[in-house]
């Protein structure tokens, strides 16, 4: 009887000194695991967290006295710096919907095209190198092929005996920003938009052909409302990035353009008046509000998306 309990109770012995072992290498994977987010928490950390706690401070800091209050914050709603706040907008919006609706025509050519693999691979890279163009080198870009002297300018006169100049186009307004930056925004439209265009199932067209739908019918009932949040998310990306450029916008009109991006760096600078920091940091506070809102409903999109093109 105690040989037979001892051949019995031998295998939980050895099962119970086993368990502690492996969830000890459990633990220790997991450990690892979270080692691994420490660079990325740590980068996030130092350059979103902390800059945005301390434009948070700063914002509601008088710039003169140092005591902490709202008068930055009424300044930044008050006087040119209300109207500069409309115009990041207006721009940010007209950058968003035609560069979105030109980058989903190209990308649904790209993505319907037979045989078109070659195509496919020249304008993914081209997009992606012309969606991360920008700055100063893009400014001097349409400086030298738009201005009144450009090579482009010069050319349509030469073809066509008209000035642009002479007939109301100018680099160095709103629409000369918004025209510079459908040069990124478009290729960006692209490349975030086209994955979306292969989330679409063939099948489900099919069935649709099968059951008489025509073409109108498949983009109206099914094509379209499964696209149409990706499409709307894509956009408020390129909201996002029009809104928050500054160095294309600075470099084309010598920040002279009244939008919000171009303030923050002339008070920042001192270039208007001096010790009004603290009202480019309530802009700014504005400006992340703003682009939170925006990214909170770009991600809520994606998933609402992500249901139906996985």
């Amino acid at each position: 009887m105690a040989d037979s309990a001892t051949q019995v109770a031998a295998p939980e012995v050895v099962t119970s000194g086993a368990r502690p072992g492996l969830a000890a290498n459990r633990r220790l994977r997991g450990i690892i695991r979270w080692l691994g987010l420490l660079p990325f928490a740590a980068y996030i950390s130092l350059g979103l967290i902390v800059p945005m706690i301390g434009i948070a401070i700063a914002s509601f800091q008088n710039s003169t006295t140092g005591a902490y209050g709202l008068s930055s914050i009424k300044a930044a709603v008050s006087g040119s710096y209300l109207p500069g706040l409309r115009n990041g907008v207006l721009l940010a919006i007209a950058s968003a919907i035609v560069p979105g609706v030109f980058g989903l025509l190209i990308a649904y050519a790209i993505h319907t095209a037979k045989r078109g693999k070659l195509l496919r691979q020249i304008v993914i890279t081209a997009s992606g190198v012309f969606a991360n163009f920008g700055g100063v080198p893009l400014a001097l870009l349409f400086i030298a092929a738009l201005s009144t002297t450009g090579v482009v300018t010069g050319w349509i006169k030469s073809l066509s005996g008209i000035d642009i100049w002479n007939h109301g186009f100018s680099l160095f307004t709103p629409f000369g920003v918004f025209f510079a930056y459908m040069y990124f925004q478009i290729p960006l439209m692209v490349l975030v938009i086209l994955p979306a265009l292969e989330g679409l199932r063939p099948a489900w067209r099919e069935a649709a052909q099968n059951l008489g739908a025509r073409s109108w019918h498949y983009w109206r009932f099914i094509g379209g409302p499964v696209l149409f949040p990706a499409v709307l998310g894509c956009m408020l990306l390129l909201f996002g990035s029009a809104f928050s450029a500054y160095a294309t916008a600075e470099a084309l009109t010598g920040g002279t353009l009244a939008i919000t991006s171009i303030q923050i760096g002339a008070l920042e600078n001192g270039n208007v008046v001096a010790g009004q920091q603290n009202v480019g940091y309530a802009l700014g506070l504005f400006m992340v509000v703003i682009i939170a809102i925006v990214m909170i409903g770009y991600v809520l999109l994606q998933r609402r998306a992500a249901r139906w093109l996985r």
